[in-house]
């Protein structure tokens, strides 16, 4: 059986000794207050209701999955997950980071961020049905209306009601300019919005009294493709005049897709007949407000494969300390035993150091996004929010693809660690692989994210913002480089982000002359964009080990922060070289092959 311990002690060295996340805040009027205390206290209940509450529905749920009633269309969640977010509810998790006006506690997305990690370590499906609702929320504050956000903001708040994103439709999946639902609008004001949607995570469950569906559809007047799409807010039940469930709306789940993993979560395909709702936001102007929720989500998606690799990397951990399979190839370690554990072996610490390399990159890039959306949405200086606006939409593709990717890759690596006991369900570790595999897939494919950084957060500024994470890189560089106890780690950085004008030039100019060369390069592009930002932040934590160590620190952690450092710049760094050369191996041996693809 698998475990799960919140990894509190790395989560407040990321907060408070990397990121220094109160002075940070103390900037933000809204969070000026929030100290390190309070972030602490939250953060240790908020992993005791992870590891407590939602961690032991995790096997059990996915053996059990999501049942529909096809007379009512209702589905039944696996046992113990409504009995889980009516704790959840009452604990005031759901309110953590909304805002107060709406009954929120206000407090800052870097600490919520954190919250949803041990969530996701330890029971992604489940967590899907609150953080789809926090996705509503956002949606609705900064696009709807002042009825819309009155009536539906304090029951998403509070957890009271759930939210989902409907988006996808049979025929198209991340291309919506092709989506065919139709909204007609009413003489009340109303529109009566009728189609089919696929692939809806939480689009119908037994936890909440009602749903708030965010749906995009065309006006009668719509003009072709993506830029005739509306957003339009559809409640499961309409709202009676004091602000309850009323009439059942016309949205209902038709089916369950059979999936490979999320089992405890409730894929719908949602149809939609004469279903009521409101607009959100300006007609023909949909996908700029859901871009709100569909960002978010991406960040979300990142925060899923961080929280699996945390829990993936902690259990093969404690089994290959455990396992007892052959010799050390230098001689004997247990030696009363008849065995060594295989922890002894290098390509099994190989495996759990990537995993845990991962994990913590991740949850310091992570972090540092979250810290950017509270000064994005919150900093008393405008040009202080349009800078922290700009790099995080330049970072999200990356958090959402190469968190993803690494995420998968950790499963994979630690289910190897268990053998054979890895490939059979009483580990766990088989769901984490099955589980993780998803996150590389919806809310944009990885290759769709590649795109988007490449050509929208790029190129598309001649590498402006790019050069503004490159400022971060280019003053770490200066501060340390004379210091050769940082040397592994600033030497590395240094050349790769020389290396990063230059590349990205280059791929820049073959795709002016040839579109499709972007697109060859923009996965490799993407993964080496990745490693830049990691490399940043694991220098930076390999600076803070070594100056604990200085300042006589004898806490292992930092031994063991700067262990992890050398590792992941050795053996996962390097990895830029060959991406980099793939990428300009260019986009003739890709497209010239109709003969094999014949």
């Amino acid at each position: 059986m698998p475990s799960y311990t919140p990894p509190l002690r790395d989560m407040q060295f990321v907060l408070h000794e990397l990121l220094h996340v109160t002075d940070e805040l103390r900037a933000l009027p809204r969070h000026a207050e929030v100290d390190a205390d309070t972030i602490n206290a939250v953060l240790e209940e908020g992993g005791k209701f992870a590891a407590e509450v939602t961690f032991p529905l995790n096997l059990s749920g996915d053996a059990e999955g999501c049942q529909l009633d096809q007379a009512t269309h209702e589905v039944r969640t696996p046992q113990g997950f409504k009995a889980a977010y009516a704790q959840y509810v009452e604990g005031g998790w759901a309110a953590l980071s909304c805002d107060p006006e709406y009954g929120g506690q206000g407090l800052p997305f870097a600490l919520n961020q954190c919250f949803y990690e041990m969530l996701n370590s330890a029971n992604q499906a489940w967590t899907m049905y609150p953080g789809l609702s926090h996705g509503a929320y956002e949606c609705l504050h900064a696009h709807g209306t002042e009825e819309q956000k009155a009536l539906y903001l304090p029951k998403l708040t509070s957890g009271e009601w759930t939210g989902t994103m409907c988006l996808t439709e049979p025929h198209c999946g991340t291309d919506l300019g092709l989506l065919r639902s139709k909204a007609e609008p009413q003489a009340d004001g109303s529109y009566r919005i009728t189609g089919n949607k696929i692939f809806i995570s939480a689009g119908e469950h037994d936890l909440a009294p009602n749903i708030v569906h965010l749906v995009l559809a065309r006006l009668p007047d719509a003009p072709p493709g993506s830029k005739g799409i509306s957003l339009f807010a559809v409640p499961k039940f309409k709202v009676n005049a004091d602000g309850s469930p009323g009439e059942r709306n016309g949205i209902y789940c038709g089916g369950l897709e059979h999936k490979m993993g999320i089992h405890g979560n409730a894929t719908c395909q949602m149809v939609l007949e004469g279903a009521v709702g409101s607009l959100v936001g300006q007609p023909n102007k949909g996908l700029q407000a859901m871009f709100v929720m569909m960002n978010a989500a991406r960040l979300g998606v990142g925060n899923q494969s961080l929280g699996l690799t945390e829990v993936a990397y902690q259990n093969a951990l404690a089994y290959a300390k455990e396992r007892l399979q052959m010799r050390s190839l230098t001689g004997p370690k247990a030696k009363d035993q008849p065995a060594d554990p295989i922890i002894v072996h290098p390509d099994v610490r190989k495996m759990l150091l990537t995993a845990k390399a991962w994990a913590e990159g991740g949850r310091a890039l992570a972090s540092f996004c979250a810290l950017l959306l509270d000064k994005e949405l919150h900093h008393p200086d405008e040009k202080q929010r349009q800078d922290s606006a700009e790099l995080l939409a330049l970072l999200t593709p990356i958090v959402k693809a190469f968190l993803t990717d690494n995420g998968y890759q950790a499963a994979t690596l630690c289910q190897q660690v268990f053998g054979g006991h890895g490939y059979i369900r009483e580990s766990g570790m088989e769901q984490y692989v099955r589980d993780a595999r998803i996150n590389m897939i919806y809310e944009g494919t990885n290759t769709v994210q590649s795109l988007d950084l490449l050509a929208r957060k790029v190129l598309a500024n001649n590498g402006a913002t790019l050069k503004k994470f490159g400022k971060l890189v280019a003053a770490l560089v200066e501060e340390e480089g004379v210091n050769e106890k940082m040397a592994e780690f600033i030497n590395p950085l240094a050349y790769l982000g020389e290396q990063m004008t230059k590349f990205t030039t280059e791929i820049g100019f073959k795709g002016f002359q040839n579109a499709d060369e972007v697109g060859a390069a923009a996965v490799d592009y993407l993964r080496v964009a990745g490693h830049l930002v990691f490399g940043y932040f694991w220098a930076r934590m390999a600076q803070v080990a070594l100056r604990r160590i200085a300042e006589g620190s004898a806490d292992p952690f930092y031994q063991a922060k700067l262990q992890t450092a050398r590792f992941y710049f050795a053996k996962l760094f390097p990895e830029t070289a060959m991406l980099m050369r793939s990428a300009r191996a260019g986009a003739k041996v890709l497209m010239d092959t109709d003969a094999a693809l014949a």
